[in-house]
């Protein structure tokens, strides 16, 4: 099945592999569900089936003009778990993907969700305002838009390198993971690179994260420049009851590709 259709039509393109437990996997911005590619392996060779799909408008999912916000995202992630009949299945969002878990829980509920991972995830509140000092000026996301609609790729080019912590002297990742990033990254619809930004940019889901009523692990980089870790990570661990805070010492952002070994020991340990 590679496909599922959501709500409104739009079609969802899903990979579904192996056997065990099911975990679903929720990608990041601007990517698409294959940069899990080091957790994938990790979790099928310790024996979970695994599940990742494309947001709608990234990677080979449908591409329409409108539903860029959460509570379509949510419905969408809704619909792939009600079509597989997934039960007891651990939900594992990265950045962008931990918004999605914290709208589905409150949209849909917990019958059918064992466990929540959050990494480097924008729950539960990315804007600076008077309610979120330690928040990302609305500037900065209005700066990545102009980028975008300016020349795409260039913009892709250069965030890649902030998202991996890619310096002078810092080289986190490979040429190829990089080369890799951005053609995942250009096979999303611009008008829904232009409209995400807004979405995790600026959607609340403070009053989302009562409805974390199962264990839930939060991992999170020191050094993410992407996703600032006290709006974001530390905020998420105090907000949510009885959730598990770890800490990446100088991490940047994509902790997937930067130190994909130990991301995958500690998804193991909590997931097992």
């Amino acid at each position: 099945m590679a496909y599922i259709d959501a709500k409104d039509g739009t079609q969802l393109h899903v990979k579904d592999m192996g056997q065990g437990r099911p975990v679903v996997l929720i990608h990041g911005w601007p990517l698409t569900g294959d940069m899990f590619e080091y957790q994938t392996v990790a979790l099928l060779e310790a024996g979970y089936r695994v599940i990742t799909y494309d947001r709608r408008g990234f990677g080979q999912s449908g591409h329409p003009a409108t539903g860029y916000n959460y509570d379509t995202f949510a419905d969408d992630l809704a619909s792939v778990i009600e079509e597989l009949d997934l039960q007891d299945v651990s939900l594992v969002g990265f950045s962008m993907g931990g918004g999605e878990i914290a709208r589905y829980l409150s949209r849909h509920g917990a019958s059918r969700i064992a466990k929540a991972v959050l990494v480097a995830s924008v729950a539960p509140y990315l804007l600076k305002d008077e309610t979120n000092p330690d928040g990302v000026d609305a500037s900065v996301f209005e700066d990545m838009k102009a980028q975008i609609r300016e020349d795409r790729f260039a913009f892709l080019q250069s965030f890649a390198k902030t998202f991996y912590g890619v310096g002078l002297v810092s080289r986190p990742v490979s040429q190829g993971v990089l080369d890799w990033s951005f053609v995942l990254g250009v096979m999303a619809s611009p008008k829904a690179t232009i409209d995400c930004v807004t979405a995790f940019g600026t959607t609340d889901f403070r009053p989302d994260l009562a409805s974390f009523t199962i264990p839930t692990l939060v991992i999170h980089g020191t050094a993410d420049k992407t996703v600032p870790i006290d709006p974001s990570g530390r905020a998420a661990a105090n907000g949510i009851a009885g959730a598990r805070l770890i800490e990446y010492d100088g991490e940047p952002h994509g902790l997937f590709a930067t130190v994909p070994d130990r991301l995958n020991k500690d998804l193991l340990e909590f997931l097992a």
